[in-house]
This record gives structure tokens, sequence and C-alpha cells, in this order.
């Protein structure tokens, strides 16, 4: 167990260097559907990504595993504790499944996955038509669903950063909680003596 109450330097460089590729792949795969001209290039550059990502997930699902993240606040109410664990949970099932499905589309499509001008990862299922078309918009919902998610978990990160000041943002953005602090107290209050 994490006991320093916040996440090491490792689990924050996978962190923040995997949103910033997340944001980058789904940018670029808007990109691929919206420009005929940038179509190749960008194609060139999403299937290695994807690789990068997928390999980089399973390592920071390793890296959780052997190092759990710090314990959430005691004064988080239930329902919201609930919230945060799914929504990590639905977040790792998306980093891993949108690598997988885009291999496993390619590989349904007849095309290879070249990671370079030399080589190629081996196809992950037969040629197949239909197969092809259901993964492509598997795919693309997915594709949507990480996103959606990734707005939920930034905006829980600020709610936790600017409302309720509670630690959770810092072990991320900082490495460490510092002193946990509350909301300011209600102005109509007397101060305690």
């Amino acid at each position: 167990m994490n006991r320093h109450g916040h996440f090491d330097a490792f689990a924050r460089a996978l962190h923040w260097s995997m949103a910033i590729l997340i944001l980058a792949m789904l940018f670029v795969g808007v990109g691929m559907v919206a420009s005929l001209s940038l179509r190749p290039v960008l194609i060139d550059l999403h299937r290695p990504l994807g690789m990068a990502l997928l390999a980089l997930a399973l390592i920071r699902l390793l890296h959780r595993w052997r190092s759990p993240p710090p314990p959430l606040p005691a004064s988080l109410p239930r329902a919201q504790a609930f919230a945060a664990k799914a929504s990590h949970v639905a977040l790792y099932a998306a980093m891993l499944a949108m690598p997988l499905l885009g291999w496993a589309m390619l590989s349904a499509g007849g095309y290879p996955v070249r990671m370079t001008s030399t080589f190629s990862l081996p196809p992950l299922l037969p040629q197949d038509p239909a197969l092809y078309s259901l993964l492509r918009l598997a795919h693309g919902w997915v594709g949507y669903a990480l996103f959606a998610l990734i707005l939920l978990h930034a905006a829980a990160a600020l709610h936790h950063a600017w409302v309720r000041r509670d630690g959770v943002f810092e072990a991320m953005a900082r490495g460490r909680s510092g002193t946990t602090t509350t909301a300011a107290p209600d102005p109509g209050t007397p101060p305690e003596s």
C-alpha cells in the first residue's frame, strides 16, 4: 500500500505522459476522418502511437498493482468514492480496448499494422469485411466513451483541487498531498474559542 499519501514519480510520469498521448491520439483520430490530405500521415502516426499507449497502459496497470494508489480521503462520500473507483476501471478498460480494437479492426480489414517501414505486427484476426465494419464502429464508439471519461476525470480532479481541497489532485499533480485543507468556514459561523 502507498503509505505516503501521494503517487510515486513513475506513476506520475506514466499518468501525465499517457494523458498527453491519449488526447493527441483522439485529435489525430478526428483528423484522420476530417482531412483526406493528411489522412495517410495521420494513420502512420496513429498506429504506432496506439501500440505505444497499449504498452504504457499495461505497464501502468502492473505498476498500480505493485504500488497501489493512495487511499481516497475518509471524508469523501461513499457514492463519490464508488464513482471514482468505477471511473478508473472504465478508463483502464477503454485505454486497453482502444488499441486492441484498432489492431483487431485492421487485421480483419486485411491492413498491416505497421510500426516502422520494415516492421508490422502480426494480425490478430483473419480477414473478414463484416467483422472489420463492426470493429471499426466499436473503435469509434469506445473513442467517444474514452473522451467522455477523460472529461469526467478532469472535472473530478478540478473538483478535488478547487472545491474539496482534500489533497487528491495534489497527490498526482505534485506527488505529495501536503497538508489537507478544507473549504473556508461559513462566514456566518462565529469563531470557536
